[in-house]
């Protein structure tokens, strides 16, 4: 009677070989991609990054704490990061109020004075018959009404615009109308440049320009209009981002 004969070869462990960390960079044949090969590689038993559950929070010292608690109080309307908080709160010139300002206040003086000079007198005999003052009156004050209105709106507009930086990122709010609103936001490292400008004898002299922040890899340029003392803003800007890109704390006030 034959017995089978016991098998003394090694059981060999399966060895799990991955092409996903050296995918190779090119190969022969045809529809070959080794972008898409790695993208969809279909291993689940190949960890490539091991990354913690809970991650170790990090040390945030007791004046920086302060610091965040009051930029949250403060600033509600931010999304600050623990530990991060507000350095920079750039503000419009007052100059951009001029226009919105003096426009609805010069239509308001006309309609004002068109009042004031309308005839008391209806009287039709010398000519074409006129509407009385009473019939004038109520279409001219919701008229000036809806003037003020708008130079208010313009103005609260204007002044919803707003420019902060952070210990970590720049954050800039937009206001375009009343319903037309939208926030950027970027990090200080991600920042390539950062420049103003001023242009004519009336910025110069009320010193108020335009903020411009260029941006790495997809070149997006953020401009921020109507800035007072530019000057000292972007130089505050060129220290926080050097500060932050070779790893020192972004604190102005440490010097």
């Amino acid at each position: 009677m034959n017995h089978p004969r016991p098998d003394t070869r090694k059981a060999v462990s399966p060895q799990v070989s991955s092409h996903v960390t050296s995918a190779p960079e090119a190969a022969h044949g045809h529809g070959f991609d080794p972008k898409l090969r790695t993208q969809y590689a279909n291993e689940p038993k190949v960890v490539h990054a091991d990354r913690s559950v809970e991650p170790d929070k990090l040390t945030i010292s007791d004046r920086n704490r302060l610091r965040h608690e009051r930029s949250k109080s403060t600033y509600p309307h931010l999304n600050l990061t623990d530990g991060e908080f507000v350095i920079l709160d750039i503000k419009r010139h007052p100059i951009g109020l001029l226009l919105p300002v003096m426009s609805a206040g010069l239509v308001i003086l006309i309609l004002m004075a068109l009042l004031i000079m309308y005839p008391a007198s209806t009287d039709t005999s010398a000519g074409l018959p006129i509407p009385s003052f009473e019939a004038v009156l109520w279409p001219v004050m919701l008229v000036m009404v809806l003037v003020a209105f708008g130079g208010l709106t313009a103005v609260w507009v204007y002044l919803q615009n707003q420019f902060y930086m952070t210990n970590e990122s720049v954050i800039q709010e937009i206001q375009h109308s009343l319903f037309s609103r939208h926030e950027q936001t970027v990090s200080l490292g991600s920042i390539e440049d950062a420049s103003f400008k001023q242009h004519g004898i009336l910025q110069t002299m009320l010193n108020y320009g335009t903020i411009r922040l260029s941006t790495e890899g997809e070149e997006t340029t953020y401009r921020f209009s109507y800035v007072a003392n530019p000057r000292d803003q972007v130089a505050t800007l060129n220290n926080a981002i050097e500060a932050f890109k070779n790893g020192r704390p972004v604190d102005p006030y440490e010097n």
